[in-house]
């Protein structure tokens, strides 16, 4: 399947959520309300770009024209590559590792398919008051964060698992762990991913 651009997996994903809540398809008009489009030609512009990409089936001459193709519930298990290790703990160079594959329900991580995510597994304790201890795999997604989002970040090429705050205008990470420091960039803070599932190592 074709990439989708930021704004057709939206849409997409308006149809998902419209379809799951009121078990119908919103019309091309109560899409373009939801995203304010001009006209309803716009509206009809993504969805044909949507099904000439396969993720949807139109059929002509009706208000609720859109249907969500088989294979895109199929798509709802998606395979995430695990990259290694994450320092939770001070920050430090770690080389990206391929080490396997976990399959999850797109749908329960709050993941659309198509969205490019992987996963890495912690080690050390700095994010403990997070709840994300030794040995557990966190899903992230690539995409920008909010304050307050749990990142893997890129400081001054060094790697670490943190929380993402901003002071006075400028961002820092955060540990959960009142042992480890705030971290400050000195050159460059580069976020690679943002936290958006958890998957708990079992203890005995």
């Amino acid at each position: 399947m074709e990439a989708l651009t930021a704004r057709q997996q939206q849409i997409l994903d308006f149809i998902a959520d419209s379809q799951a809540r009121t078990g119908i398809i919103p019309s091309t008009r109560e899409i373009q309300q939801h995203f304010g489009f001009a006209s309803q030609t716009a509206a009809m512009n993504h969805l044909r770009a949507l099904q000439k990409k396969g993720v949807i089936q139109r059929s002509a001459g009706k208000a609720r024209a859109a249907a969500l193709s088989v294979h895109l519930e199929r798509a709802r298990i998606i395979d995430v590559p695990i990259y290694g290790q994450i320092a939770a703990g001070y920050a430090e160079t770690v080389e990206q590792e391929n080490d396997g594959i976990l399959s999850i329900d797109a749908a329960s991580v709050g993941v659309a398919p198509g969205r490019r995510v992987f996963a890495l597994k912690v080690r050390g304790d700095s994010m403990i008051g997070a709840d994300i201890s030794d040995g557990d795999l966190v899903i992230l997604e690539n995409r920008e964060p909010r304050p307050g989002a749990v990142v893997a970040a890129l400081i001054d090429g060094e790697t670490t698992l943190k929380r993402y705050l901003h002071q006075r205008g400028r961002p820092y990470l955060k540990a959960e762990n009142p042992r480890f420091p705030d971290l400050l960039p000195a050159r460059e803070l580069i976020i690679q991913g943002v936290m958006v599932a958890l998957v708990r190592k079992f203890r005995n």
